[in-house]
């Protein structure tokens, strides 16, 4: 299934994640995953939420530049080989895997969201898997 993923810049140093979260905690957005990434400059938080435009104006209101993107989320069975299995036939389909991270679900207990380059191509390859 597709997912809608809000990316926030951070500035590295101590307490600016605190300060996005708690943004988020007073405009009552639930958090379902999220990733964080940093430089020396900057982090780059990436977050599944319940509500990513809501999310989005509040970060914006508190003066943080962040963006929304659509990725590819997918159920994991618990089986070995499975997560292989679909990133081998995303590889065997030409599409490049960007980056990718866990989630909770509530169908499978665990989820991946993945950012490809050809998101349609890939969703079209795990609806098959």
């Amino acid at each position: 299934m597709i997912v809608k993923q809000l990316s926030i810049f951070l500035e590295n140093r101590a307490g600016s994640l605190d300060e996005a979260l708690s943004i988020l905690k007073e405009a009552h957005i639930n958090i379902s995953a999220l990733s964080l990434a940093d430089t020396s400059e900057f982090g780059l938080l990436r977050l599944i939420v319940d509500n990513p435009e809501k999310a989005k104006d509040a970060m914006k209101a508190a003066g943080y530049t962040s963006s929304i993107n659509e990725l590819l989320s997918v159920d994991l069975k618990q089986e070995v080989g499975y997560l292989s299995n679909i990133i081998k036939k995303l590889s065997s389909a030409g599409i490049n895997v960007e980056y990718m991270y866990a989630s909770s679900s509530s169908t499978s207990g665990a989820s991946m969201i993945i950012k490809t380059d050809d998101l349609k191509k890939a969703l079209d390859i795990v609806s098959m898997i």
